[in-house]
């Protein structure tokens, strides 16, 4: 009479780790076990490419391919790595530590899904790989894609950057409300907008208008040496039938993954088929600012009435001068300024420009509880507290930018 032990069926092993030694990313073991529970396995960088023919890989779906900077002189394998892992239809997490941006962004082109940073963000993996399960976004109908770009337009359109010195000091809602007020400016003949988002990490457009991140952008940053008009007008959207966006990526990306060369193709292309590009700046100094403020008709930067913008203004235009950097394009903006009767506070915002060696040329007064409001909502000023005081002098201020570019064409 013969017995048999009882079969126990393990789990299936969806995902696994490709790392040189998993152990030295001791947050992804955890992260992965919160995740997929048993479900996951973890192989070396050989043994990865040799397990993914084999039966066994049959159920995988993703992998998470760890890297630290030891693994640069390896790139080859990594790239062949994720080829493997695509031809068979396996997604790819890029975990990465202290790797080197051009090795990032020769990764991400050869076919990464995703890219997390490590140290790993709370919950950002089990966010990630559940967004990859998921397959791809949906195309929502009330979604309106951008348009379709004429190929060999050339409008010449001004570049108008808003720049915050310091978080909070509201960059955003200006860059997001001046761009509505020009598109809006003449009703007869409207002029051609579009609104860009460069702040790859904490973009804010897309929230304040109540658009979706989508992917394309992400796919059309990494490849502006192949983009056109049909690549670069499929990354925008429409709000409104009125104005082209340009939203952040939908994941938090790092600043430098796009290069000074890639923001040039960008502003190329937009100038030449808008007559106006707004441009949203992260608040941070990166190797592209140069290249923004270079190709900018006015840089505006933003502060307020403290201590940190009034420290912060004054290292932003020494370290312009520093490099010999055309200041001259500054144009500073105080928001949440004093009213017109608080002559005590009136007196500090001059105090303040003497002593930093600049002219506060807009003065923006204090919308309120409005502005929040609004971009909760994901509107425009304009569409929810027309007489808000804010709206009015943004709209007064897009009034000046139209009639100067419209007495400069007719001058031309």
């Amino acid at each position: 009479m013969s017995s048999s032990m009882p079969q126990i069926d393990a789990p299936q092993i969806i995902a696994c780790t490709v790392s040189r030694d998993v152990q030295n990313f001791d947050l992804l073991i955890e992260d992965m076990e919160s995740a997929l529970g048993e479900a996951w396995g973890d192989l070396g960088f050989s043994e990865s490419l040799a397990f993914f023919s084999q039966p066994e890989a049959a159920t995988l779906e993703l992998i998470a391919l760890a890297l630290d900077s030891e693994d640069e002189d390896n790139l080859p394998m990594m790239s062949e790595i994720i080829s493997q892992a695509k031809s068979r239809h396996i997604k790819v997490i890029l975990i990465a530590e202290d790797m080197s941006p051009a090795s990032l962004h020769s990764l991400l082109r050869q076919g990464a899904d995703e890219f997390v940073p490590y140290p790993l963000p709370e919950g950002e993996l089990a966010a990630t790989i559940e967004r990859l399960r998921a397959g791809p976004e949906p195309t929502a109908e009330h979604i309106e894609a951008g348009p379709k770009l004429k190929p060999g337009a050339d409008k010449d359109g001004a570049v108008i950057v808003v720049h915050g010195l310091a978080g909070g000091t509201g960059a955003t809602s200006m860059a997001v409300n001046l761009a509505w007020e020009l598109a809006t400016s003449d009703k007869k003949n409207p002029p051609k907008v579009c609104l860009l988002d460069f702040d790859l990490q904490f973009g804010a457009v897309a929230t304040y208008l109540d658009l979706p991140r989508r992917e394309v952008v992400y796919d059309m940053l990494i490849e502006t040496d192949e983009m056109d008009e049909e690549s670069f007008g499929q990354a925008l959207l429409t709000y409104e039938d009125t104005l082209q966006v340009l939203t952040a990526p939908a994941d938090m990306l790092p600043l430098d993954l796009i290069t000074s060369e890639d923001v040039t193709r960008i502003l190329d292309m937009a100038r030449n088929q808008f007559d106006y590009v707004v441009v949203d700046m992260p608040s941070t100094l990166v190797q592209w600012t140069e290249t923004v403020l270079s190709n900018a008709h006015v840089y505006f930067a933003m502060l307020e009435l403290d201590m940190r913008c009034a420290q912060n203004a004054l290292r932003f235009k020494r370290a312009l001068q520093s490099e010999e950097l055309p200041v001259e394009k500054l144009r500073y903006v105080m928001n949440r300024a004093p009213k017109f009767t608080d002559l005590n506070a009136k007196a500090r915002v001059k105090r303040m420009a003497e002593s930093l060696g600049i002219s506060i040329d807009v003065q923006l007064p204090d919308g309120g509880k409005q502005v929040t409001q609004a971009n909760d909502h994901g509107l425009p000023l304009a569409n929810t507290a027309a007489k808000n005081p804010l709206r009015r002098e943004i709209a007064k201020l897009a009034s000046s930018i139209h009639d100067l570019k419209a007495d400069e064409a007719k001058a031309a």
